[in-house]
Order: C-alpha cells, then sequence, then structure tokens
C-alpha cells in the first residue's frame, strides 16, 4: 500500500510518502515540506496566533492535496513540541480538523524518542547491539537507549535548535556571552539525564544521531553529500565538532549558509544545534557517532505496518 506520513514539526511541515507492507523496508516515493517554523510564531503568551495557525492549515490542506496527487490510501499525522506546547493546542488541533479534516496526533517527547529508536534499530538491525540514539529536532531533543526495539530509557528535553535560538541568540552573529550562557544552560540539562542512562548497563555498541542538524554537522566535518545516497556511511567525530562550534559561532547566519550542506533555513539555528550535540557527545562520552538516514517519520511508518500484521 502507499502510506504517507504528516510531520507538523517545530521547523517544517513534511509529507514523506512511502510504498509498503509489512515486512518490506519502506521505499520512500516523494517527499513534499514547507519551512512554517512554528516554534517561532509562538506570542509572549505561549499560544501559536491566528496568522500562525492559517499559515499551518494552508500548509497542511496543500500537503493533503499532494498526498491524494500520489494516491496515498493511508495518511499518518502528527504533530510534535511547537504544537504539543503551544498554550492553545486544543484550539490549533480543533481548527486543523475542521478546516482540512486532518486529525493531528499529538505525540509526547517520549514518544517521539521511542520512534525514532525505533527506525534506527530497524536501520541498523540487531547486530548493532546496545544503540544510544541522541535527535536534535526544532524544538526538542531526544535521547533514547537500549538492546530491543523499545527502548530501556526514553526522554525529551526542550533543546531544540531552533527555540534556542529564539530564547537564547537573538543577535547575528551571536554575542559571546549568549553563547556561553547557552552552552552552560545547555549542558546543564542534559548532565542531569546523563546518570539515568549510565545505570542501565553500561556503554552503548552504536551511538546514532539523526535530524537535520546532525546531517548538516557531520557534513562540515566531511561526511558524504547526500547526493551519494543513503547506504554510505557518515559520521561525526567530536574533535571534528568542537572545532566548528567556534568557528559556526563567529558568522553571521549567510555566512554559514554558504557552507557545504548547510541549508539557508536552518543556517540561522546551526549554532544552537552545534552546542546542543557538542553537549551531548561530550557529556556522554562520545568520540564518535554514526548518522542514521531513519528518523522519527520513519519510525510512525515502521510502528502502522508492525500493527498490520503480516498479508
Amino acid at each position: 500500500m502507499r502510506l504517507g506520513v504528516l510531520d507538523v514539526g517545530s521547523n517544517t511541515v513534511h509529507l514523506l510518502v512511502v510504498d509498503a507492507h509489512p515486512g518490506a523496508r519502506p521505499l520512500p516515493a516523494h517527499s513534499h515540506k514547507v519551512e512554517l517554523r512554528l516554534a517561532q510564531l509562538l506570542d509572549d503568551s505561549g499560544a501559536i496566533g491566528d496568522d500562525g495557525v492559517d499559515r499551518l492549515i494552508a500548509v497542511v490542506h496543500e500537503a493533503l492535496q499532494a498526498a491524494e496527487d500520489k494516491g496515498v490510501e493511508e495518511l499518518l499525522p502528527f504533530a510534535t513540541s511547537a504544537v504539543r506546547e503551544a498554550v492553545n493546542a486544543d484550539e490549533v488541533l480543533a481548527r486543523v480538523r475542521g478546516e482540512t479534516g486532518a486529525e493531528l496526533q499529538v505525540l509526547s517527547g517520549e514518544e517521539e524518542a521511542r520512534l525514532t529508536f525505533l527506525a534506527a534499530r530497524r536501520w541498523y538491525g540487531w547486530s548493532a547491539g546496545k544503540l544510544l540514539v541522541i535527535d536534535i529536532g526544532g524544538g526538542s531533543l531526544e535521547i533514547a537507549y537500549g538492546l530491543d526495539e523499545e527502548p530501556d530509557a526514553a526522554v525529551s528535553l526542550p533543546f531544540g535548535a531552533g527555540r534556542l535560538t529564539a530564547d537564547w541568540l537573538p543577535t547575528d552573529p551571536p554575542e559571546a556571552d549568549d553563547v556561553r550562557a547557552l552552552r552552560r544552560h545547555v549542558r546543564t540539562g542534559i548532565a542531569r539525564t546523563v546518570g539515568d542512562f549510565s545505570r542501565l548497563g553500561g556503554a552503548p555498541d552504536h551511538v546514532v544521531a539523526t535530524s537535520k542538524t546532525f546531517k548538516q554537522l557531520a557534513r562540515l566535518a566531511g561526511a558524504a553529500r547526500s547526493t551519494e545516497g543513503l547506504y554510505v556511511q557518515r559520521e561525526l567525530k567530536r574533535e571534528s565538532l568542537e572545532a566548528w562550534v567556534p568557528r559556526l559561532a563567529a558568522m553571521t547566519v549567510a555566512e554559514r549558509a554558504e557552507l557545504p550542506g548547510v541549508s539557508e533555513a536552518r543556517a540561522g539555528q546551526l549554532v544552537a544545534g552545534a552546542l546542543v550535540a557538542e553537549g551531548a557527545m561530550d557529556l556522554f562520552g562520545v568520540e564518535r557517532l554514526e548518522i542514521c538516514p531513519w528518523a522519527l517519520r520513519e519510525g510512525v511508518i515502521l510502528r502502522r505496518l508492525d500493527h498490520m500484521g503480516p498479508r
């Protein structure tokens, strides 16, 4: 069957269409994405304003039309931290449902971490042993660890690259004092979780990262381009990342957008994302990690296929 997953994230509304059936690898058929940056549309009260909701509804309409055009048999729509944490989330969901017919399922942070972990486990297989999976989104950071398809621990922290940029780095380029303050804030928060993971059974056999932020940082550090395909192994070493962080912090957004692999839309939040990545790798004692092509959207698809059972 042809499945579609509609991901209303903090940065992007992304429709991914795949051809899939239980027991087989989902094959990408179509991708449609719009940079909406919902996390940055929150007002001072923490609500998504009318203009933001109107824009979201228009983008969802567009994605639904694309899904229909591509022959999607079943659509799995969900939303993450930007909608989850909006004080008017219920109102936003009701308007989207009433004006588009899309019933957005709001995932908790822990559900995000668990579904992303499932995708990474399926990608690397059982032989990868114990996995530590790290995902940096626009609104939150997810970390999960385990040996099976369900992680033994999964947490979500409010350290998304978009959120932190808006709250902590208002200037272009960012002030050095602001960068240091954000670095302290991120590391203090991540450090609170490290002990919970370290008590679970020793060091992971593989450390895996997903998300656009990690892919861009790995590309800066010399990883293969996306055009070289999914199956090329890509990694990020901590020493390379540590060398890049001060360089990125000294650049303007326009200068970062000129770097290889860095999109103009994400250049503004790359410093915050790099600080989160560096902090996570350092505090968890990770010298190198592997970049996984699959993440939350694939996890949602795989979970749905599991529930369908074999044909």
